[in-house]
């Protein structure tokens, strides 16, 4: 491990916040030893979304998956009960097959806990050590470079419709039950579609912008995999759509949100029109804003 001087907050870039539960203490309000594995797993986890990485499906189209081989666990100081924590986490280096990551749990600016995670990029079957794949290397690399870990593009469904239609299929029709006959219909072919690809050139989120009606903008068929919301990967998306709504003179764009998506959407400026409604058997509300 590097010195302990080298542990603040500002040496990782990808930071997972934390309250200490009353289940995760003693007697004496301090965290029980054990659970600081818990939070550093959590924080993995929560690595790869960063990463606009959804496990599952990455680690099978790369053919291996990932597994911890040795934690080492240095304690400074306990975490109390209700404390406001911080995990941050960082990969330190890369062996042909190995990864090892540095994280450390802060309150406020004051290291806790520092730990040490090794792990293996291995065949799923056998369980032995494969060479780390060059994509997801360069992901990783690219991350702790402080590059983005996504990029948006904006195109037609004849460029973006296996992409857009991929995502739309695990999110509409297999996650929310919506009818295939009601998912497709003809409009693709005349929409600009926006899809969010991360690294490994994965789509991971899209939607699509519908030809202007008297500079009234429509984006519809907003979608993001489930394991990675809360990433930011929608607005991504959203704010695509509405550059290329103004690009081509648009003044107002108008949506049918899914209600239980519409503090997300007001979050960026949406506000409601009108009353709910029942749309493919889910509540949906009309919202709008200026462009």
């Amino acid at each position: 491990m590097t010195e302990q001087a080298d542990w603040t907050l500002e040496r990782f870039r990808h930071r997972e916040p934390f309250r200490v539960r009353w289940s995760e203490v003693d007697l004496q309000k301090i965290v029980f030893n054990a659970h600081y594995l818990t939070y550093f797993d959590v924080a993995i986890a929560s690595y790869w979304r960063a990463n606009a990485m959804p496990y599952e499906e990455a680690v099978s189209m790369l053919g291996g998956d990932i597994f911890l081989k040795k934690n080492t666990l240095t304690y400074q100081a306990p975490a109390l009960y209700e404390d406001r924590l911080v995990v941050g986490l960082r990969c330190a280096d890369m062996g042909r097959s190995s990864m090892r990551f540095e994280g450390a749990v802060f309150r406020d600016e004051h290291c806790l806990v520092q730990g040490e995670l090794l792990y293996v990029w291995a065949d799923p079957a056998t369980r032995t050590s494969q060479p780390i794949p060059p994509a997801l290397r360069d992901m990783m690399d690219q991350f702790e470079r402080g590059q983005a870990p996504t990029t948006c593009r904006v195109d037609s469904w004849q460029a973006q419709g296996e992409a857009a239609q991929w995502v739309r299929r695990a999110v509409f029709i297999e996650e929310q039950g919506i009818d295939a006959a009601d998912e497709y219909d003809a409009a693709d072919a005349t929409c600009d579609h926006a899809v969010v690809y991360n690294r490994l050139q994965q789509p991971v989120a899209t939607g699509r912008l519908l030809p202007s009606e008297q500079g009234v903008a429509t984006i519809g068929r907003m979608a993001t995999l489930r394991v990675l919301r809360g990433s930011g990967l929608g607005a991504q998306v959203l704010e695509a759509l509405m550059a290329q709504a103004r690009a081509r003179g648009d003044k107002r764009v108008q949506l049918h949100a899914q209600c239980s998506a519409q503090g997300f959407y007001t979050s960026l400026g949406y506000e409601p029109v009108g009353q709910p409604y029942q749309e493919v058997g889910i509540p949906h509300i009309t919202m709008q804003r200026a462009l």
